[in-house]
Order: structure tokens, then C-alpha cells, then sequence
């Protein structure tokens, strides 16, 4: 709680009671949203404080402006409405979940308040002696929110609305995101549904079978199957409910090839080439199991998969770790605050310094090597993370990325998200540490990946359908805990709080079997909608809940054009054109092992852990030595094998020198000199965009 006079405030640490000032009701904010004289609320928000006539600060490249509005302080977030121009009779929009002007309280990194003497930092235990003049909100996705309560009127109520904010971002805390009403969010989102995105392909999520069914067809790896083995989630709790497995293997066979690696992590395919070979992820061996013959037939099966070759790629063995990324995300966010004290001669330096570009180009490099091992010939690649739920996600999508044009549409691209990240257990709750608890385990891995799709398009902006835009919309709406999409670490996590949520009961076993949620979930116009009636947390691909149809139309990329380009460029940034003849037929035999780390093959003999499971004792082909394995990879890369769909959509990008550069739309939003909304809101910048946009394409 707060306590304080009216000169100064103090939070403590106290338990949990009514707040210093408790919010208005919730018939007082419907009837002043009627009159369009409050803020409209998301269904379950309540406004604790407003303060009117506060001048937004806007800094750009012509100088300092300001938008006249009110600033509200609610249970979930701090939003800005600016006022109407004169003689505007537009209706105001009736609710939106976020904009530019808002900042979800789990997304405020800093908080400071400001008069004509000093700035103070405001935490929980601060104390604040003076009313504010002006505010300043340093968020975690980049943006610098200034607010001016100075020659506005509102200095009154400068100091209640801060004390607000700071009780109301302490509080936010530990609360695990914000359960709706079906029927009244989906109202919301069907007023700003628009013709031309209701026709659009739909993102499958990948929680029922048919979604896996539907996508293991447009692969067309025959084959595959779909396994429902974890559909209780008996097998792994971070695993998805469904898994591609080979269509020989049965589930019985299947069971036994669990424990034997990390959190029962198996193999299991991600995408299946045209040319024949299958990307497969799996964590790491569990070293101290003691599988039986028929356990490492199994996980052979698994690990080749019907091919004559296997190359395990050590995932970790080239990239960042994910203590690494977090310490080079936290210098990157301090050298690009307006506040930063580094020098401008020296801040390029500095930028190198904070080893972040050394990082994306790392990714992208490594998946170039892994897509062009894909390409090559028919063979099974297997990544595996000792863990299989970070650097594994950021791999596999990347490929994917590299090698289907599907990935590189709209649809596709969230569908790849859903499948590689959300319901393949990536921790987002830990990584992104929304509920601001568990400062350890913080690490942008996926905010990481998304800039390494920018650096792709980059180099290629006419092979994907998605802007910039979309993707700064994307980065910035892993900080909204208003949906469910990265709110989770996995599917069971997410299914438990859904059933929980439901009917106020976990899962209850019964005869050791755990009973599925019962959500009755209907098909709807291509849409997934719970029953009206019930908690309700949408997802983050719900984007008309939070874009006006003007607003998603950027998200759309003119300039693409499926199918552009007739060659692969490659690493050394020469032009070589696929579909040349095709390689032989591997060799006939029980299988290779190959493993590929540091940007090379090495034969294996001796691969698993385990005292009775080794390469040579099952009856694995001997393998190559590595010198013929050389000459045999020189001769693959001067001869690459045909792909019969589109080998010409590969994209190998230059991942050196000037190339990789900083994403300066995302990075310096909080620079006086560069800062620009998420949307282009004038002439003037749509202009320079479409100057950017045709001087890349002119190159």
C-alpha cells in the first residue's frame, strides 16, 4: 500500500488491503464511456486515477511537439487519449486492448518523476517530496513515454495520478494476465473485423489434431504420421499435445524412447524438405538412463527416420547462451536510451560492445549452414539443445524461415510461432519475466529471433508478405500479458489455466490418466470461440482487438511477390542457381551418424551415452572416414541436389560485415533524433518510408 501526506508518498510492504484510493465503479465508467468522456475500459478494467489536459511530449527530427489528452492510470495499464481536433465528429473508437499511446504495467521498466530541480526514480519503497511536472515511463520494449503536466492545468492532480502508477505497477505483480468475457471480447474484436482479413488464411494453433493433420499435408511428407502419445500430457508436461513421428513407429514402440532424453524431450519432425530430407529437434541424452535393445532401436528409428543418414547439429555449439543474450539485450536497451552517457563518436563501439549484432549474425549464419545441409540430399538433421525449449525454437523456426516461402507469409509465419515456439514449450514466461519475478531466468531469446527475420528482410523485401511494421508490432506485444499467447511456458501450463479458469478444478487424475480440460470450443468462420459466456483470453494473433483495419493494412508488404527470384544467394555472396542434377541415392546400409558443430562434419561411432547404447554395439554402418566425408561435402556444395518444389525460394543471406545491421525502428523509438510511432502517422514520414522501401528494392 501507499502511505504519505499530501506532499510526499511512500509505498509499503504491507498485506494486501483496500488501496489509498479505491477505483470507480465500474456503472460510473460505462456511463462516462457513453458520453465519451472516460476512458473506454477492457472488460474487467478499472481506471484508479486520471489527470486531464496533459501534454504528450513527441520528439522527432523537426523538434519537440506535444499532443493534448488525458492520462489514465488503471488496474492494468497506464493509457493516454488525446483530445478530439476541432470540428472532428469522427466517432472515438470503443475499445482497443493496446496502442501507442498505452503501456501495460508488467512493460514499464523505469519510472521517472520530474520538476524543475531534479528527476527522482520511483520504485516501491520511493518517496516522492514534490509534485511532478513531468513523467517519464521508460518501457521495456523500447519506447520513452514523456508526459507533461506543467502550464497544462493539471498539476493538481500530477501528483495522485503517479502515486497511481506506482501502486498500481507494484501490484501488477505475480498477476498472471487478465481473464475476459468471451462474449464481450469477441463483440470487440467482430465491430473491427474487416472483410479483407476475415478471407485471410487462418493461423492454425496447433491444439487440435487437425491443425497437425492440415500441415503435415501441405508438407506432403507421406511418410509421418500425428501421434496423440502425450495428449493427457502422460509422456512430457512440456511437450505439445500431438507429435509428427514416423508413421512405422507405433505409440508402444514410441513410449519407450521418452526417458531416455532430457524432460522426455523426443525426436520429433519440425518440417519435411521437398527434396525428402526431414529437420527434426529433440533435447539432449539422458545420460544416466539405462535403455533395453528394444528402447535404442527405438530412438533409432527416430533419430534416422527412414533415411540412410543422420546429422545430429549441436544447437548450442555456435550460438549465444541464454545468460549470454540477456547481458547483451540489457547493454543494448542501456546504449539506446535517450539517457545513454556514451558519446556519439564512441557509440558505434559501444553497439559492437554489447556483442548483439555478434549474436544475430551467429543465428543466422548457423541456420544458412542447417538450410543448406536440408537442401543438399535426403537425409534426417536432427537439432538438439540439452533442453530443446530456447536456442532449439530459434533454430528451427529460422530454417523454416529460410526454406519455405509458406513461413514467409503472414499465416504462415504465426503458425510457425505457434507450432516451434508456443506449443513446443518455450518458456516465455521466464524469458520475458512478465510477472517481473524471476529476474534469473530473463532472457529475450525470441525477441532475438525476431530480429534475425528483420535482417532477412533486409536483404530480401519482396519474399516476405509481412512489413517491419508488423514486426515491431510483434516484438512489442510480447509485453502485453493481455493475451495468451506468450503467457505460458507450455501447452499444458496454458490447458491447466484454461480448465482451471473453466471450472475452478485442475486436472484430476483418474486411474492414472489425467482427464483433458473440457473446453467447448466451436469452429467459426475459420475462427476458434469459446462458448459466449466463459473466461476468455485471446490471442496475440486476435490483431483486430488491438489495430484498426487501416492500422493492419502496413502490416501487408506491397512490394511482395511469391515465388521472386530465380537463385540462392550465398554466404560468400555470389548467385548460384539450384536445381541442378540430382545426387545419387545414399548408400545402402543401417545408417550413418554424422555430427556438425563449429561449421563442420565429423563422423560418430560412439554417440550415445549410455553404457549399452553405442553406435557400433547396434549394428550402425561404419562410418566414413573424415576425409572422404570432405571431399563428399565439397562435392555436394558444387553440385547441389534438385529440389522438385520451387527450389528457388531459398534464402541464404550474408550474415558478415555491414549487413547485419542494428534495427533502428525498434532500438531507438526513444531517440530524440530517430523517434517515430509504430505507425507512420504523416505525409512526410509515409514518404521516407516509401523512399526506404524502393531504395532496397532498387538494390
Amino acid at each position: 500500500m501507499l502511505s504519505g501526506s499530501k506532499t510526499s508518498f511512500k509505498i509499503q510492504q504491507h498485506a494486501p488491503g483496500p488501496a489509498l484510493r479505491g477505483p470507480k465503479s465500474s456503472d460510473m465508467n460505462s456511463k462516462r464511456n457513453r458520453n465519451g468522456q472516460a476512458f473506454p475500459c477492457i472488460p474487467g478494467e478499472h481506471v484508479l486515477e486520471e489527470a486531464a489536459r496533459v501534454r504528450k511530449i513527441v520528439r522527432s527530427r523537426d523538434g519537440e511537439g506535444s499532443i493534448l489528452g488525458t492520462l489514465y492510470c488503471t488496474n492494468l495499464r497506464v493509457a493516454f487519449v488525446p483530445e478530439p481536433a476541432p470540428g472532428d465528429t469522427a466517432p472515438r473508437r470503443s475499445t482497443c486492448l493496446h496502442c501507442e499511446h498505452d503501456v501495460a504495467l508488467p512493460c514499464i521498466g523505469r519510472l521517472v518523476a520530474v520538476n524543475s530541480c531534479k528527476a527522482k526514480v520511483l520504485t516501491a519503497s520511493s518517496t516522492l517530496k514534490f509534485n511532478p511536472e513531468e513523467l517519464v515511463l521508460y518501457c521495456r520494449d523500447f519506447r520513452v513515454l514523456r508526459f507533461r503536466f506543467r502550464d497544462s492545468g493539471s498539476e493538481p492532480r500530477a501528483f495522485q495520478v503517479t502515486l497511481a502508477i506506482v501502486q498500481a505497477q507494484e501490484s501488477s505483480s505475480g498477476s498472471a494476465g487478465m481473464w475476459y468475457d468471451s462474449g464481450a471480447i469477441r463483440n470487440l474484436e467482430n465491430a473491427w473485423l474487416s472483410t479483407e482479413e476475415s478471407s485471410s488464411p487462418p493461423t492454425l494453433l496447433f491444439e487440435r489434431p487437425c491443425d497437425w493433420e492440415k500441415e503435415l499435408r501441405r508438407l506432403g511428407a507421406a511418410g509421418w504420421r500425428v501421434s496423440p502419445v502425450n495428449e493427457r500430457f502422460d509422456m512430457a508436461t512440456s511437450l505439445p499435445k500431438y507429435l509428427w513421428v514416423p508413421s512405422r513407429l507405433l505409440d508402444n514402440e514410441l513410449k519407450r524412447a521418452f526417458g531416455h532424453f532430457n524432460a522426455r524431450r523426443i525426436p520429433r519432425l519440425c518440417w519435411h524438405h521437398p527434396g525428402g530430407s526431414d529437420l527434426l529437434r529433440a533435447a539432449g541424452f539422458h545420460a544416466d538412463s539405462d535403455p533395453e535393445k528394444e528402447d535404442v532401436r527405438s530412438v533409432e528409428a527416430l533419430m534416422l527416420a527412414g533415411h540412410a543418414q543422420c546429422v545430429i547439429v549441436e544447437t548450442a555449439a555456435d550460438l549465444p547462451s541464454p545468460a549470454e543474450i540477456q547481458l547483451s539485450y540489457l547493454k543494448l536497451r542501456a546504449l539506446c536510451l535517450p539517457d545513454s552517457s556514451v558519446a556519439d563518436e564512441k557509440w558505434l563501439s559501444a553497439l559492437e560492445g554489447t556483442r548483439w549484432l555478434e549474436h544475430v549474425r551467429a543465428c543466422v549464419r548457423k541456420a544458412c549452414e542447417v538450410a543448406a545441409l536440408l537442401a543438399e540430399r535426403s537425409r534426417s538433421i536432427i537439432l538438439q539443445e540439452s533442453d530443446d525449449r530456447d536456442l532449439n525454437c530459434l533454430l528451427a523456426s529460422l530454417v523454416q524461415v529460410l526454406s519455405d516461402p509458406h513461413a514467409r507469409t503472414q499465416s504462415g509465419f504465426q503458425s510457425l510461432l505457434q507450432k516451434e515456439w508456443v506449443v513446443a514449450g518455450h518458456p516465455f514466461l521466464q524469458r520475458l519475466n512478465l510477472l517481473r519475478d524471476n529476474d534469473r531466468e530473463e532472457s529475450p531469446v525470441f525477441l532475438l529471433f525476431l530480429d534475425c527475420v528483420w535482417q532477412l528482410l533486409q536483404q530480401f523485401p519482396a519474399s516476405f508478405e509481412f512489413t517491419e511494421t508488423y514486426l515491431v508490432a510483434l516484438h512489442d506485444s510480447s509485453y502485453i500479458p493481455f493475451f495468451s499467447t506468450f503467457l505460458f511456458n507450455c501447452q499444458w501450463e496454458r490447458d491447466r489455466r484454461n480448465q482451471h479458469r473453466a471450472s475452478n478444478q485442475i486436472y484430476a487424475p483418474v486411474n492414472g490418466w489425467r482427464e483433458p480440460p473440457p473446453l467447448e470450443i466451436l469452429q467459426k468462420g475459420g475462427r476458434l470461440v469459446k462458448e459466449r459466456g466463459g473466461p476468455y483470453l485471446p490471442t496475440i494473433w486476435d490483431w483486430a482487438l488491438r489495430y484498426t483495419p487501416q492500422q493492419r493494412a502496413q502490416f501487408r508488404n506491397p512490394a511482395y511477390a511469391r515465388g521472386s527470384g530465380g537463385s540462392t544467394t550465398v554466404p560468400n555472396g555470389k548467385s548460384a542457381p539450384l536445381g541442378g542434377d540430382k545426387l545419387e541415392a545414399a548408400p545402402s546400409g543401417n545408417g550413418a551418424m554424422y555430427l556438425f558443430a563449429k561449421g563442420a562434419l565429423s563422423p560418430q561411432t560412439h554417440l550415445f551415452p549410455w553404457k549399452n547404447g553405442s553406435l557400433s554395439k547396434k549394428g550402425w554402418r561404419r562410418a566414413q572416414s573424415s576425409e572422404s566425408l570432405s571431399e563428399q561435402d565439397r562435392s555436394l556444395r558444387r553440385k547441389p541436389s534438385g529440389c522438385p518444389l520451387q527450389p528457388e525460394e531459398l534464402l541464404l543471406p550474408t550474415s558478415v560485415g555491414p549487413l547485419i545491421r542494428l534495427w533502428r525502428r525498434c532500438y531507438l523509438r526513444g531517440s530524440q533524433e530517430v523517434q517515430r510511432g509504430l505507425f507512420a502517422s504523416t505525409l512526410g514520414e509515409l514518404a521516407e518510408e516509401l523512399a526506404r522501401l524502393r531504395e532496397r528494392l532498387g538494390d
